[in-house]
């Protein structure tokens, strides 16, 4: 021990107790279960009605509809190349049935690319119209006079859209509105002497455009199904209109999905550390969390039965500004009846919030299994971090109309299997391997369907990082 001069050397009192470092080999430790931080509220698992499913395969029967073929062009980016993907011209209407990938393929390199700054007006209202536009990248608003001389914004598309495919055929089309960029972005362009010369020298392409303007017009509602003859109003003794339900030839089936892995416990573990709690019981509820939020994004994301992507593209909108704004969520009600809920990640409705409170406005509450939701027109808004985030600080808000006898949105699942532990999920004992080591093999069964298209809406290309 070293002592500067002209000090008291340090004097150390011995310990008159028992120190607590030493008392802790004699006591119980108190503890906490083994904690995660994954887990999330999971509101969609919870509020989205479960129906069972026997034989693993859900059939939706809807009436007949009329295919217009009103999906979402997909293009491919080399550098600052743009180019449309040839087999995707057939979700142009005029194109719809035509299968040759060769002339295809040459339609696709007549298209010119046309990059645009925002502000910039592609067409202009009541000029005559000569080409179809096919939208990679970006957001043109059709603005047209409304109904007291202004302007008006009577559509707005994004990504994958198209506009003015009647141009091809009809010589005497004009533009209806004003196509006006709203960002800047990357359209591709197809003219109609372009796509003429190319039909006057292909004959198969000639003989179908030719069939598909002689197609007698289908009569169909405001929805594209097949409508049914009614009469109203008369007097007298006329003769009635006869009809029929006309059904899909071939309705969507969906599939049981799974999330499966393989629970490992060594048998010394389980043998000897159980007290005071079970080791395989605490290894399975933290596997079962888990297996429940892939459950979760799985339905949200999924390509095949996910709801962001089995939202119809006209049930899909964009925001009139970037952030999502009350007039934004309003039109997302509008496009449905009793809808449901709201499911949005939770920095959207943040960006939501500071929308509301720049307005002066304050949403609503609703208590929902004791907890308090943010709401907006009586319909909660359910926080979900599973709906992802581009990385141009994008994400969407979904709005659904939910329950089988709404003809809404339905979670799918089959309880009742071998070995359950919950509804639709089961651990099964898969035997000791030559290490001592247990194996569980711990299975999740869901899906999910939306039964008619304007079950559910979805608000795309929503801006949550907006500096005011």
């Amino acid at each position: 021990m070293s002592v500067q001069a002209g000090s008291e050397p340090e004097v150390r009192t011995p310990p008159q107790s028992l120190a607590t470092s030493a008392a802790r080999n004699l006591a119980t430790t108190t503890k906490s279960a083994p904690q995660m931080q994954e887990i999330t509220s999971r509101w969609l698992l919870k509020t989205l009605p479960w129906v069972p499913v026997q034989g693993g395969t859900y059939r939706v029967n809807r009436r007949l509809s009329y295919s217009v073929g009103d999906g979402r062009v997909e293009f491919v980016k080399t550098g600052s190349r743009v180019q449309v993907i040839p087999a995707e011209l057939g979700e142009l209407p005029l194109l719809r049935t035509y299968e040759d990938l060769d002339v295809l393929t040459e339609l696709a390199g007549r298209c010119r690319q046309v990059d645009f700054e925002a502000g910039q007006d592609l067409t202009s209202f009541g000029s005559p119209s000569d080409r179809v536009f096919l939208l990679a990248h970006g957001r043109i608003d059709h603005i047209g006079p409304g109904p007291y001389g202004e302007d008006a914004v009577l559509r707005t598309v994004a990504d994958g859209a198209y506009f003015g495919e009647e141009s091809l055929v009809d010589d005497a089309a004009i533009w209806e509105y004003t196509a006006r960029t709203a960002t800047r972005g990357t359209a591709l362009v197809l003219s109609r002497q372009d796509f003429r010369l190319l039909a006057d020298r292909v004959d198969s392409l000639r003989r179908h455009v030719e069939s598909v303007r002689a197609e007698p017009e289908r009569h169909a509602n405001a929805y594209g199904e097949a409508a049914i003859d009614l009469s109203a109003g008369h007097r007298g003794e006329p003769a009635l209109p006869g009809t029929f339900v006309d059904y899909e030839s071939r309705p969507r089936e969906y599939e049981l999905s799974l999330v499966q892995t393989v629970l490992r416990v060594h048998t010394r573990v389980a043998d000897l550390y159980n007290q005071p709690m079970n080791q395989t019981e605490q290894q399975l509820r933290l596997t079962v969390e888990a297996l429940r939020e892939r459950q979760e994004h799985e339905m949200v994301n999924n390509p095949e039965f996910g709801l962001l992507h089995n939202a119809d593209y006209g049930q899909r909108i964009q925001p009139h500004d970037g952030a999502p704004t009350p007039d934004d969520m309003d039109r997302l009600l509008s496009m449905r009846r009793g809808s449901r809920l709201f499911l949005a990640h939770p920095r959207a409705i943040a960006a939501f919030g500071r929308e509301c409170s720049k307005r002066g406005l304050y949403p609503e509450t609703v208590d929902v299994e004791g907890t308090r939701i943010t709401a907006w027109r009586g319909v909660p808004i359910f926080p979900c971090d599973k709906i992802p985030i581009s990385d141009a600080r994008t994400t969407s808000i979904l709005c659904m109309r939910t329950g089988e006898d709404e003809s809404g949105v339905i979670g799918l699942h089959q309880p009742g299997i071998p070995d359950e532990i919950e509804p639709s999920m089961s651990v099964r004992f898969m035997g000791v391997s030559e290490q001592a080591i247990t194996s569980y093999l711990v299975t999740a069964y869901f899906s999910a369907a939306v039964l008619v298209p304007d079950a559910l809406g979805v608000l795309e290309n929503v801006e949550i990082a907006r500096r005011h």
